[in-house]
C-alpha cells in the first residue's frame, strides 16, 4: 500500500480543524480546545490557524483565540451559486402541487441572528392564500423560527446539536396553530425521527386548519431548507402517503440543484 505523502496529511489536519468549528460549542475557541477535539498536538493546530488568518478562513479574536473567517462564508455562497435554471426550483414546487393539489412552499434557512427560515418560493393560487388567510408578501417576506411547524422541523432536525437547543429556547410564535407542539421531548422525539425517515407531518400545526407534511433540502450532511405541502383539514382524499413521497422526491430534487448529487442518508421511496 503507498504511504500517504506529507502534503495530504496536511491538508486533512487543516480540514480537521475546520470541521471542529463546526462541532464544537460557541463561535471562539483556542488552539488547546480545538487540539482536543481534532487529537492534534497544539503546535500543529496553532500553524494551521496562523497561516488561515492570512487567508481569511480563520479570524484571530484577542489573545489566542479563534474564530472562522468570511473566506469560509464566501466558499459556501460560490458552492451554492451553480448555474442552474432560474425557474427550475419553481417547476419543482408547481409539479408537486400538480400532483397533490395542495398549496407547496419551498423554505430556506437563515442563519443570522436566531436561527430561523424564510420563504423564498411557493407553489399556491390566489385562492389558496385566500384559505390560508396570508398575503403571498406576508409569507415571502417574514421569517419564522424553525421552533414551530413541520417545515422549521423538516430543518431543525439536521443542525448541529448547539442550533437545535437554541431554537428549542424560542417560544411559539401566535400564528401556530393549536396542534404545535409544546413538551420539550416530544418536540425532541419528532427531531429524531424526521432525522431518521427524512420527513415530517403536522395536523393542525403550521397554521390552523390544515394539516402538512415537510421534507428537509439537505445537500450531501448539510441542510438548507425544506419543502411544505398543505392540506386543508377535511379535504378529501387528506394527506396520504403518495403525497408525503412526493413531498420527499421534490426535496431531494432541490437538494440535487446545489451540486452533484450526494446519496441520500434517508430510505428509498417509491410512489405504491
Amino acid at each position: 500500500m503507498a504511504s500517504r505523502g506529507a502534503g495530504t496529511v496536511l491538508a486533512e489536519r487543516v480540514f480537521r480543524v475546520q470541521r471542529a468549528f463546526a462541532r464544537l460549542e460557541g463561535k471562539v475557541h483556542g488552539p488547546g480546545e480545538l487540539a482536543r477535539a481534532t487529537g492534534l498536538d497544539d503546535s500543529t493546530v496553532h500553524r494551521i490557524l496562523r497561516s488561515g488568518v492570512e487567508q481569511d478562513i480563520f479570524v484571530r479574536i484577542g489573545h489566542g483565540r479563534y474564530s472562522l473567517g468570511s473566506g469560509v462564508v464566501q466558499l459556501a455562497i460560490y458552492a451554492c451559486a451553480q448555474p442552474q435554471d432560474p425557474h427550475a426550483v419553481h417547476s419543482v414546487l408547481e409539479k408537486l402541487r400538480a400532483t397533490t393539489g395542495g398549496p407547496v412552499f419551498f423554505y430556506v434557512l437563515v442563519p443570522f441572528g436566531t436561527f430561523q427560515r424564510l420563504c423564498a418560493d411557493m407553489a399556491a393560487t390566489d385562492a389558496d392564500l385566500g384559505d390560508i388567510g396570508y398575503a403571498a408578501e406576508d409569507l415571502l417576506s417574514v421569517a419564522r423560527p424553525l421552533r414551530s411547524g413541520a417545515a422549521g422541523r423538516a430543518i431543525l432536525a439536521f443542525c448541529p446539536p448547539a442550533v437545535q437547543r437554541a431554537a428549542l429556547d424560542v417560544e411559539l410564535p401566535p400564528y401556530a396553530g393549536p396542534g404545535a407542539i409544546t413538551d420539550w421531548e416530544t418536540l425532541r422525539a419528532s427531531l429524531a425521527d424526521t432525522r431518521r425517515l427524512g420527513f415530517t407531518v403536522g395536523h393542525d400545526e403550521d397554521l390552523t386548519g390544515w394539516n402538512s407534511c415537510a421534507a428537509p433540502v439537505v445537500w450531501g450532511q448539510v441542510v438548507l431548507g425544506s419543502v411544505l405541502l398543505l392540506r386543508r383539514i377535511g379535504q378529501t382524499p387528506s394527506m396520504t402517503g403518495a403525497m408525503v413521497v412526493r413531498t420527499r422526491q421534490a426535496a431531494r430534487k432541490l437538494g440535487s440543484m446545489f451540486g452533484a448529487a450526494a446519496p441520500s442518508p434517508f430510505p428509498a421511496v417509491r410512489l405504491p
